[in-house]
């Protein structure tokens, strides 16, 4: 845990991370933000200045005001994101899941998008050399491999991030002030008067607020990787950040300004790339295909965290989840990635240009951005904010989003679309996975375990029923000691009666806190039923086997367990007895008393449950030695079966 607190210290080395991390999206974005807001129309000084001025204004109230300055409050232990806001407020109301779901696929169909047009909008550059150059398959060619080496870890690559955008981020701002320092007056579009000057003038306001929210956009991954870098290096680097950032816009406002009044394609001479001397665009190029690599490299990893998490709250059905470094948060998720891929190289096939991409990079980002909205506001309600506060908080973000929400929606038909579909499929997994687990748990009936002190123990000592373990145990959903599912007391006593020298019962509470790991232990029959109960992170990896290994070894270097087997010719020789997981499968027998909405739910959940992992491989369990046992949740009593009985004639 130290090293986790250095990590909020304010670090020459914590600043770097942050730069090669955390930056990679909202960094990229002026490969093509001025691309879009200009777009087919005339070059203007209205359309110029305006466009600055609602740039700089986006990224000092949107990005700097609230997630630097207010969101990165919202820590959880340190950590951040969605999923870490959600779990400190979710007690706050039961319907915080809604805004934590919706949010969460928002941010993964973003992750579908943003490789294609960072990469893409890199790589166009090479254009001006080679205009026949094949781009799409080069663009393909890069996110495949950006993929494939997933596997392998990405900790030695993840070391030279910080200083490669570094790099790039002094590279724009010198840029800039090379242009700038041409037209010192075009520091006046840092006035918002500009900004509303453009908003009412005759050009489209809502395609116009499309196009600057691009300038944004990777500000929910700032939060999301509060817990990499801390809350001091995200907003101390941010600065830095910002002024590069600004000045390469307006180095691009005043190379535009050079051709007011011309119509330019802007596809063919994008900006970004204009204001490179013509020596250095070779290496621009390089640098900036580097940098949107970086951008992408991040959003995969913060997709893997996502559904890591979402896994471990039950948002998502359990998926295979490998770490291949030591790195902390370093983890791959086989089935999201090939996801991931496949969607990307559907989206760089789809809309084959950069400039296409921008018609659906955005929509699905804002709908995030107002999720996080409403969950910042619960949290500032936690804190107990002054009322008038959160309210201000409330309303200003909520119309600032709203718009922006509005000017994206203006793409929808163009290329929006596509994102939405995406997160809506996200969203039904997500929903439906929840709703299910619901649904299921109504029809498990718990009951007083102690009520059965006595026969487990008298059935334990009795020789005439075969032992089926020295150590047996049960993985119980019951929260309280008092409490178990009667399935686990009928496969114990009835369904072949199951003797052991030890009974076990496990339970793990996935808690709010990211990386608790603690456990208690009950002796419920003192030396003969024993509860262990684990308190477990969201971000703490469920190997159950081993914590429950290490959970054994600790009560029997204290002597409160004795593990020995009690066969004699195996006693004498101090020989551990062996173990045994039965894990039950709940099955839903009969679904005519579920609604309508509830049938569909759990049909959609039986086909998950298929491409899924089963209990005992999600919780870590050997294989060898577990025993599945399904038992049917019956959503009728017989008592409710109506049945004559006849006599034989």
């Amino acid at each position: 845990m130290s090293s986790h607190k250095d990590l909020q210290k304010l670090t020459a080395g914590g600043l770097l991370i942050s730069l090669g991390i955390i930056y990679g999206d909202i960094g990229t974005s002026p490969l093509y933000v001025f691309k879009a807001i200009v777009g087919s129309n005339k070059i203007s000084e209205t359309l110029v200045l305006g466009g600055i001025s609602l740039i700089v204004w986006t990224l000092t109230l949107q990005t700097t005001l609230k997630y630097v300055v207010i969101t990165l409050r919202a820590d959880n232990k340190g950590e951040g994101g969605i999923f870490s806001l959600f779990s400190l407020v979710r007690r706050k109301a039961k319907w915080l899941i809604v805004p934590a779901v919706v949010g969460g696929c928002a941010l993964l169909a973003d992750g579908i998008i943003t490789p294609p047009i960072t990469i893409s909008s890199a790589i166009e550059g090479l254009e001006t050399y080679y205009p026949q150059l094949p781009t799409v398959e080069i663009v393909i060619a890069i996110i495949a491999v950006l993929f494939i080496i997933q596997q392998f870890g990405t900790s030695l690559v993840g070391k030279a991030f910080g200083p490669i955008m570094f790099l790039w981020f002094t590279m724009m701002g010198v840029l800039g002030i090379s242009y700038v320092v041409q037209m010192p007056s075009i520091l006046k579009a840092l006035n918002p008067y500009y900004a509303y000057q453009l908003l009412a003038s005759d050009y489209n306001a809502f395609i116009i607020l499309g196009a600057v929210f691009l300038c944004t956009t990777g500000a929910e991954a700032l939060y999301s990787d509060l817990g990499h870098c801390g809350r001091k290096n995200i907003q101390i680097s941010w600065i830095y950040v910002k002024a590069c950032l600004i000045l390469n816009y307006l180095g691009q406002a005043v190379w535009l300004l050079q051709r007011n009044g011309q119509l330019v394609d802007l596809n063919e001479k994008n900006p970004f790339y204009q204001i490179m001397p013509e020596w250095f665009l070779i290496f621009g190029i390089g640098i900036a295909t580097i940098a949107a690599i970086i951008a992408s490299q991040a959003l995969i990893s913060g997709s893997f965290t996502l559904i890591a998490e979402a896994v471990r709250l039950n948002l998502w059905p359990k998926v295979r989840i490998q770490y291949p470094s030591e790195q902390k948060g370093q983890l791959y998720v086989p089935s999201i990635n090939w996801i991931l891929c496949i969607g990307c190289i559907g989206v760089v096939l789809l809309f084959k240009h950069s400039s296409n991409m921008e018609a659906a990079y955005g929509l699905s980002i804002t709908v995030a951005m107002l999720m996080t909205t409403i969950l910042v506001s619960k949290f500032l309600q936690r804190k107990k904010a002054p009322v008038y506060l959160i309210g201000a908080f409330l309303t200003v973000y909520m119309l600032i989003e709203g718009t922006f929400l509005l000017g994206n929606l203006v793409k929808f038909i163009h290329g929006g679309w596509f994102t939405l579909s995406i997160g809506l499929m996200l969203f039904i997994v997500m929903w439906t996975w929840h709703t299910a687990r619901k649904i299921k748990n109504r029809y498990v009936k718990f009951i007083e375990i102690d009520d059965y002190f006595n026969i487990i123990k008298e059935m334990s000592e009795d020789e005439s029923v075969p032992k089926y373990a020295s150590q047996l145990i049960y993985l119980t959903s019951a929260n309280f000691n008092s409490e178990v599912e009667s399935k686990i007391i009928y496969s114990i006593l009835q369904k072949q009666p199951k003797r052991a020298d030890v009974y076990w019962l496990v339970h793990v509470d996935v808690v709010d806190e990211p990386y608790k790991s603690e456990y208690e232990v009950d002796f419920l029959i003192p030396g003969k039923l024993i509860r262990v109960d684990f308190k477990l992170g969201f971000r703490v990896e469920q190997q159950i086997n081993l914590l429950f290994r290490r959970v054994v070894e600790d009560l029997v270097k204290n002597g409160e367990v004795d593990i020995t087997s009690r066969y004699q010719s195996l006693n004498k020789h101090k020989i551990v007895g062996d173990f045994r997981f039965v894990v039950i499968e709940k099955v839903l027998s009969r679904s005519h008393n579920l609604s309508f909405f509830e049938r569909v739910i759990m049909f959609i959940y039986s086909y998950l449950r298929k491409i899924s992992l089963s209990e005992e491989r999600n919780f870590g369990l050997d294989l060898s030695f577990v025993t599945i046992e399904k038992v049917p949740l019956m959503l009728t009593s017989p008592e409710s079966v109506k049945l004559e009985r006849v006599m034989p004639s």
